[in-house]
């Protein structure tokens, strides 16, 4: 199947970000069952920290280097050794992820007190847990790693999800895959609810629903993939073979490349001993950047995951000019889409959190402290986006060493920032979003010049051109965003459902409206690409 022309990159990009779109809303749902069922400077706190620590390998796996480890080897493997060379290459990547994330995966049950402690040694997870919240736990960081135990397998579900994504994405199946995180979600928000009343029954502290929640999700993530895969032809066969070179390529672009596309999920590791110096803030910090998923996975991770097996393939072709021409679009439809989700969320950030985790046990501080970080984070949205296509430009070429040199750089500078921010000028969880959104987008940058200079003209000027065009469209955005939210909260009962929904739903409506009529005025070209996209037959999914 042909897929390496612009409209076809934007069609699949649009399958998968329908579905991770679907995807993000369920993981919205689950926070905010969250929000309703648990205090956000305790048992919330202590759950986002537990989860952190398979979650990292989540975010590593499940929608990055794995995956695209995998998808480059494969597509090179099919299209010089043939069609059962690229499957008997799977199922020898299948067997050896799991033999090493079960070691892994037991070490860190066994040595979850040092870890968690390493993770959260700030006093904000010293609190004593009150006698309706012991169910035979003593402190916030005891809970944290009996939680922790629990979600450690996660790590294998979650990467046997990646392999068959990579599978599945190299075959032009685009829209299965991108369900599959759907499962996940719907899995543990149901099992976390049930399990909070269940738990009770049983003892066991209510939050162990919420773990074990995780454990089905994920196993629902991987299985709702199983038949696709049959569809496809694979047949999994027991095999593990170090002197495969097909395998070996596999493991040399895995090892630097979870370092070099690490820089996030480090990132957010040092965020996390940081936060944990403050109640609450881990959950403030938690819920903002779940709003961010949204943005990232519709179109970060869309246009990525549909643009690097073209990437890839127009590499093992040798044809460097479609490459640029590819890259160059991509990176452009992630600027189209970002720059307005970024203004948008910062205009609205306090109404948006208010609509979803208000409820329950959630206050209104708890929203306020929810929008701050998530007004931070919100400036970092387009680096946040454009740093998956810009690494993927590198792992095109099996280049892993420039990002994780450059990752490297961006993480100490975290550290250093955050450092300042926070015990130096004595800012709040504030601090802790900006420094992340300042050095992500700084990793995109940096990356971006290194790779220009490496394969020649991306077409900067047009990126330049259409930033500048986007920008102003968004700025007009924006603006007619606030007024409208003002002028509605000034004749509503802001405490009311439908204020509520109202105060954020008709703002998007009428900025989606404004932006789109701004760019057509502006003569955006790539919206135009866009929209012939949408009516078309023929998906490639």
């Amino acid at each position: 199947m042909e897929n390496d022309n612009p409209t076809t990159i934007t069609r699949s990009a649009g399958v998968i970000g329908f579905a991770v779109t679907v995807s993000r809303l369920l993981g919205l749902m689950r926070e905010q069952a969250i929000a309703y069922f648990f205090t956000a400077g305790v048992s919330a706190d202590a759950f986002y920290a537990a989860f952190r620590i398979p979650n990292l390998f989540r975010d590593l796996f499940g929608e990055g280097v794995l995956s695209k480890a995998f998808v480059r080897t494969f597509t090179a493997t099919e299209l010089e050794e043939g069609e059962e060379a690229a499957q008997r290459l799977a199922s020898r990547v299948f067997s050896l992820t799991a033999l090493v994330l079960t070691v892994l995966c037991l070490i860190g049950i066994f040595s979850a007190t040092p870890i968690v402690n390493l993770m959260t040694g700030g006093k904000g997870f010293d609190s004593q847990l009150n006698s309706d919240q012991e169910f035979g736990l003593t402190d916030k960081r005891s809970l944290t790693v009996y939680l922790t135990r629990i979600m450690f397998p996660f790590l294998i579900l979650v990467s046997f999800a990646a392999i068959a994504m990579g599978l599945l994405n190299s075959k032009g199946k685009f829209g299965v895959p991108a369900c599959a995180s759907s499962f996940f979600n719907l899995g543990s928000l149901i099992v976390g609810v049930w399990g909070y009343y269940v738990s009770r029954e049983l003892g066991l502290h209510p939050a162990t629903g919420l773990a074990v929640g995780v454990l089905i999700g994920g196993a629902l993530q991987f299985l709702v993939q199983v038949p696709s895969m049959w569809r496809v032809g694979f047949r999994y066969r027991p095999s593990i073979s170090f002197r495969d070179p097909r395998m070996r390529q596999v493991v040399r672009l895995i090892i630097p490349a979870v370092v070099g596309a690490a820089a996030l999920q480090i990132n957010l590791f040092v965020n996390l001993r940081f936060a944990s110096q403050g109640e609450g803030w881990i959950t403030y910090l938690t819920r903002a950047f779940r709003l961010m998923h949204l943005p990232i996975g519709v179109f970060g991770v869309a246009i990525s995951t549909a643009a690097l097996p073209n990437l890839s393939k127009l590499v093992v072709q040798d044809r460097l000019a479609d490459y640029r021409q590819s890259f160059s679009y991509s990176l452009r439809l992630i600027i189209l889409f970002t720059l307005p989700a970024s203004v948008g969320l910062m205009v609205l950030s306090e109404p948006i959190c208010r609509l979803i985790f208000e409820w329950g046990k959630a206050t209104d501080f708890d929203t306020q402290q929810t929008a701050l970080a998530l007004s931070f984070y919100a400036f970092g949205l387009c680096g946040f986006s454009a740093v998956k296509i810009v690494t993927d430009g590198f792992y095109a070429f099996n280049n892993t060493r420039t990002p994780v040199i450059v990752s490297a750089f961006t993480i100490l500078a975290n550290i250093v920032l955050n450092y300042v921010l926070i015990f130096r000028l004595g800012l709040d969880h504030r601090a802790i979003a900006c420094s992340t959104s300042c050095t992500t987008t700084l990793n995109f940058l940096v990356l971006l010049v290194l790779l220009h200079r490496k394969v020649g003209s991306l077409e900067l000027r047009n990126v330049g051109i259409l930033l500048a065009k986007v920008l102003v469209s968004s700025i007009i955005m924006g603006t007619i965003c606030s007024g409208m939210h003002s002028w509605i909260e000034g004749w509503m009962d802001v405490d009311s459902v439908i204020a509520r929904l109202t105060g954020v739903l008709v703002p998007i409506i009428v900025g989606v409206v404004t932006f789109f009529g701004s760019c057509k005025l502006l003569s955006v070209k790539e919206l135009g690409s866009v929209l012939n996209a949408l009516p078309r037959r023929g998906n490639p999914s």
